[in-house]
This record gives structure tokens, C-alpha cells and sequence, in this order.
């Protein structure tokens, strides 16, 4: 390192440099989600002329050699001259940062692309982009290199269509782990587009196969086909879904909401069509209107009020006991958002809470006072929650206190590791003391902690949280954990880095697993979501032949290539199928399915939390028939040996 600093040592990025330089900083990663993100960007584009009222109509086709097209109805990009930077208006656009018309109010209202960044870094990060623009008659292209044009934006033709055209092959230099799009990762979010803009069509297309495949995305009943989605195969209140639409200084607020038959809350919240994740004062202003106007009923009935059965008099509902089994969808279109963070996942601006906060009083006010029925099971529904709050809080407060304490009220039954470090500490949740047993015996004591389950698991789907915090069989895995649960759940405290169910390959051991993983799910997905927890893969057979070292096979497949391989000696070979994990002494269990060198695990994931909330929610839920719809539907690819 050079001791001389001077001005010879500062660099200047100019045009898209900085893009390729850093391009974390524009998409996030150059893993998948920022390979996938190139997509956004451009799909954004397209929604925001729809936003403006001149686009219905958006085509996603991935090519082969991992190329992808997107094109739209629009009015199309300008191709004329700028009149300060004397160049083409389109190529300004692809090829310059903080370029775009998003910054002039009087083109665009309301957009979910604010910075102007968007497809310019979409054309810096990849290998070659074409831009085909339609419009005042002509069709126009021009073509780019990692950002750089490479031709003039020319006139190649007449047309009386408009729209604009983007196709381009992503950078192997820069996307090193894979160019290659992930089609149901891409559809979740172009149906989530679909459901917030009840006026456009988006053709998807994979055109990667043999035989293309296109699947057209519109849902006209907007979020209130979104809010029906989240909810499908739960018992629900209204059936038709509270819907309020209202615009107030320049702020649109479209909210869609009903309660169902659990006790969890769903709320999904978008600003000009980005996901909020982390919510914001559209929230806020939500939660508070919604507790307002539901004391104000219940403050009017004397009959629930005083089925309430509080001492104090004053006892209020809390937006936890009003927000049991609430699924709502909260979708803003805001002139001049304002994101806390580069992530844009969070709403700040003030005034945003106040127009919430007062079109949801009104609106839901007229909405109860005309469905007297839908207010009096909500406050029903509500009034249980407080109850079971109030009789619950000595008991919240001790969990509370119990899963900030490190090590303390340990299972007995835990085996646990050496090493605190939770990044090095895995700990293997086992079905049976049998397996248990023999996982004790084959682990290595100072990074693998084992934890044995016995008796028949809790559903949690269909109990309330309060059975969960005193289940006897979940207990030990909360405890074990370290993390609390639900509400108090706290992911710093958590123990171990891997949490590995372990259970037999049958049909019992397939239930255990779901039902734990319905468990995290629902009351600790930051696990599941950060990579945690993991499937262990047991071998299902031994194939022996003579003192010769034994295989371990996975699968009937594998089994049967092993035996092939032996030739004229495999009918000399011995083989053993595995019916469970108590099965194998430590050493073969170590050998199999623990010895981190050798071993087999499936991570769990969940790519589409929706999905996953349905699919919970059908199989492990109250309601019959969706539960044998599912099943008839999926019968065909059912394997219980997994």
C-alpha cells in the first residue's frame, strides 16, 4: 500500500462504471435474488405506465441461453432529443443513473421506481441489451454492450402499435453464481403485481421448454382476490371481503380485509406497488383506526361489553386481541414516498398515517353499522382474545422471563453440546428415545446437541397460542431453542445454527415433521427463513457384500444401482432396509446422517410464504373439504418415503 495520496488517487466512475463497480449497492447481490431483480426493475417500468393509465397489457418471456424479453403496451420510451444532453431520450434513459421521467410529477403521479436507476442498471450488468421502441408511428431500436451503445437508436420500421420492448442476457462476469431465471420465484411477484393492479394482464412465458409454456396473470377483483387467496381453505368472516378505496390530497388508499378461523395475523403491505415489509405509518395509522373504531362498538354494547368479565372497567381491546385471524391487504399509491432505508421497505411519511387513520374510521364505521352480523363475530372473536390475554399475562410474563434467561429451564432429556457459539452448535430434534439413544452414542458431544421427541406432537393449526406455551411437547423445543415464541420471539437468542429434525422415512416420521415444521412456521418463521432448520436424510437401505465396507443407499434407486454394479455377486449381497432410526447403533448413525462429512440434509425453505400459509393451512386446518380437494388434486405426486 502506497504511503502518497493525492489527487492522482481519487477515480471518478463515469456513466454506468459505478454499476458494474459496486453492483450490490444498485440491486441488492449478484446472487439469484439480484439476478432476479433485473427483472423487477424492468417489470416496474411497465407498471408504472400502467399506473399512469396507459399501459394493460405486459409480456415476461424467458428465452433460451438465458435471455429475457419484456414488453408493454405504453406509450413507449421517448426516442427524441433531449434538449440539454443533445442525445436520444431513449439511450439517456438506459445508459445514465438518476435519469428518468419519474421525476416529473406531471408524467407520472405516483411510480414505484423513485430513484431513476432502474433499467440503466439492468443494461449495465448485462452482457448485451436491445431496447425496441414503438410509437408516434415508427419503430425504433438500439443496442448496448455492459452499457455502452453500440448503435444509434434507429428507425427499422412503421407501426401504428405503441409500447416499449427490453431484451437482454444478464453478465457472466459480474452474475458468477447463475444467469439462470427461477420461473416460480419470477411468477410470485408478478402475481402479487397482478393482484395490485386489477387493471392489467401479464402474460408469462417459458420459453425455455420444448413445448413453451404461458400462464396469463389478471385478477379483477384486485386485493380483494388477493386477501381470498391468503385465506383459501380457512373459514372466513365477512365471505366477501371489507373493501375500502378512497383518494385524499393526492393519496390513494385501497385496503382489503376479513377475519379467519385462526389465530394469526396476515398483513401485507405495498406502497406503489413495493412490498413494505417492515411496514410503516400506512400501518400504523391501520392499527390505530382499527382499534378506534372496534373499542368505540364494543364501548356501545353493554351485552359484550360486559362479557368481557374484567374487573376493571376501563379494560380496553389491544390491536393483538383485535388482530387474531386478521388477513388484510393495505395497498397505497403515494405521489412522494418516503422510504426509511435503502431497501425501501418501510413508509415514513407523517402525513400518510393521518389519511389512513381517517378514512379507515369512517369507512369501516359505515361498513359495521350496515353489517351488524360481521361486527358483532369480529368483536366475538375479539373478546376471546382479550380474555385469554387478560387470564394468560402472568403466564406471557414468566415465558418472557424464561426465554431471556440463557441456559436456564433446559430440557432434561437434551443432550446438549460443548461449544456455545451458535454459528459452530447444531442441535437434532429426534423422534423416539430409541433414535435418541443412538444419537447420543455417534455424535461429536462438542458441536451436536440432541434433543429426543416422544408421544404424539401438537398441531398447532388448530389450537390457540396459549396450548402452544404449555404444550408438553413443544416445550422442550422452545426451551431448547432459547428464542421464546411468537410475540417473544427474539432470533439473537437462539442456540443453534442448525436445527435438524431427524425422524424415521415412513409415514409417522412424515407427520412428525410436518407438524414441527407447522410449529415454525407459524411461530418462528425468522428461522426457516434465515436457512436454520434442516431435514436430515437417513439412508433407507445397507447393501453388504461379504467384510466388504457397506453402502448406504438413500433411495430404491440407489439401491438398485449399487446392486447392479456388484454384477454375477449381487445375489451374494445382503441388504437391509432400514425401517427406523433406533435401527442403527451411534456408530452407523454417525456414519449415515450426522458425520457432517458424509451426511445428507435437505435445508427447508420457503420461496413462497403464501404457498406455504395455504398449503399449512389446508392439510393441518379445520376445514374437510379443501383438505380432500388437496389431496384428490396432488394424489399423483404423493411420496411418503422421503
Amino acid at each position: 500500500m502506497s504511503a502518497n495520496y493525492g489527487a492522482s488517487n481519487i477515480q471518478v466512475l463515469k456513466g454506468l462504471e459505478a454499476v458494474r463497480k459496486r453492483p450490490g449497492m444498485y440491486i441488492g447481490s449478484t446472487g439469484p435474488k439480484g439476478l432476479h431483480h433485473l427483472v423487477y426493475e424492468t417489470v416496474d417500468n411497465c407498471i408504472d405506465e400502467a399506473m399512469a393509465g396507459f399501459c394493460d397489457k405486459i409480456v415476461v418471456a424467458l428465452e433460451k441461453n438465458d435471455v429475457v424479453r419484456i414488453d408493454d403496451n405504453g406509450r413507449g420510451i421517448p426516442v427524441d432529443i433531449h434538449p440539454t444532453e443533445h442525445i436520444s431520450a431513449l439511450e439517456l434513459v438506459l445508459t445514465r443513473l438518476h435519469a428518468g421521467g419519474k421525476f416529473d410529477k406531471s408524467s407520472y403521479k405516483v411510480s414505484g421506481g423513485l430513484h431513476g436507476v432502474g433499467v440503466s442498471c439492468v443494461n449495465a450488468l448485462s452482457e448485451w441489451m436491445e431496447a425496441t421502441v414503438i410509437r408516434d408511428g415508427h419503430i425504433y431500436r438500439q443496442r448496448y454492450e455492459r452499457g455502452v451503445p453500440k448503435t444509434k437508436v434507429e428507425q427499422i420500421g412503421d407501426s401504428e402499435l405503441h409500447g416499449t420492448t427490453i431484451r437482454w442476457k444478464a453478465d457472466k462476469s459480474i452474475f458468477t453464481e447463475t444467469t439462470t431465471y427461477n420461473y416460480d420465484v419470477l411468477k410470485d411477484r408478478l402475481r402479487e403485481l397482478a393482484f395490485l393492479n386489477s387493471g392489467i394482464k401479464i402474460y408469462f412465458r417459458d420459453e425455455r421448454l420444448e413445448t413453451p409454456k404461458e400462464e396469463v396473470l389478471q385478477f379483477v377483483g384486485g386485493i380483494k382476490e388477493f386477501v381470498k387467496n391468503l385465506d383459501e381453505g380457512k373459514g372466513v368472516v365477512p365471505e366477501d371481503p371489507i373493501y375500502i378505496n378512497e383518494e385524499r390530497d393526492g393519496v390513494i388508499t385501497e385496503i382489503s380485509m376479513h377475519y379467519n378461523n385462526s389465530y394469526t395475523e396476515n398483513i401485507r403491505t405495498y406502497v406503489n406497488d413495493i412490498n413494505t415489509r417492515d411496514g410503516g405509518t400506512h400501518l400504523d395509522g391501520f392499527k390505530n383506526a382499527m382499534r378506534f373504531v372496534l373499542n368505540k362498538f364494543l364501548d356501545s354494547n353493554e351485552k359484550l361489553k360486559k362479557s368481557l368479565g374484567t374487573v376493571d372497567k376501563d379494560e380496553k381491546l389491544t390491536y393483538e386481541d383485535i388482530s387474531s385471524g386478521l388477513t388484510a391487504v393495505i395497498s397505497m399509491k403515494v405521489p412522494e414516498p418516503e422510504f426509511e432505508g435503502q431497501t425501501k421497505e418501510k413508509l415514513g411519511n407523517t402525513e400518510v398515517r393521518t389519511i389512513v387513520d381517517q378514512v379507515v374510521k369512517e369507512k369501516l364505521t359505515i361498513y359495521f353499522e350496515q353489517n351488524p352480523s360481521v361486527l358483532e363475530a369480529i368483536l366475538k372473536k375479539a373478546i376471546d382474545e382479550a380474555k385469554a390475554r387478560i387470564a394468560a399475562r402472568k403466564a406471557k410474563d414468566n415465558m418472557r422471563k424464561k426465554s431471556m434467561s440463557d441456559g436456564f429451564g433446559l430440557p432434561a432429556k437434551l443432550a446438549d453440546c460443548s461449544m456455545k457459539n451458535p454459528e459452530l452448535c447444531e442441535v437434532y430434534i429426534v423422534e423416539g428415545d430409541s433414535a435418541g439413544g443412538s444419537a447420543k452414542k455417534g455424535r461429536d458431544p462438542k458441536t451436536q446437541a440432541i434433543l429426543p421427541l416422544w408421544g404424539k406432537m401438537l398441531n398447532v393449526e388448530k389450537v390457540r397460542p396459549e396450548k402452544v406455551m404449555n404444550n408438553d411437547k413443544l416445550e422442550p423445543v422452545i426451551a431448547t431453542l432459547g428464542t421464546g415464541f411468537g410475540k417473544f420471539f427474539n432470533i439473537d437468542k437462539l442456540r443453534y445454527h442448525k436445527i435438524i429434525i431427524m425422524a424415521d422415512a415412513d409415514v409417522d416420521g412424515s407427520h412428525i415433521r410436518t407438524l414441527l415444521l407447522t410449529f415454525f412456521f407459524r411461530y418462528m418463521p425468522q428461522i426457516i427463513e434465515n436457512g436454520y432448520v434442516y431435514l436430515a436424510m437417513p439412508p433407507l437401505f445397507k447393501v453388504q457384500l461379504g467384510k466388504k465396507e457397506p453402502v448406504y443407499c438413500y433411495s430404491e434407486a440407489e439401491r438398485d444401482e449399487v446392486l447392479e454394479s456388484l454384477g454375477e455377486q449381487r445375489e451374494k449381497a445382503d441388504v437391509q432396509r432400514y425401517k427406523g432410526l433406533g435401527e442403527m447403533d451411534g456408530k452407523q448413525l454417525w456414519e449415515t446422517t450426522m458425520d457432517p462429512a458424509h451426511r445428507k440434509m435437505r435445508v427447508v425453505t420457503v420461496p413462497d410464504a403464501i404457498a406455504a400459509d395455504k398449503i399449512f393451512s389446508v392439510c393441518m386446518g379445520e376445514e374437510v373439504e379443501p383438505r380432500r380437494q388437496f389431496i384428490e388434486n396432488n394424489s399423483s405426486y404423493a411420496n411418503l418415503d422421503i
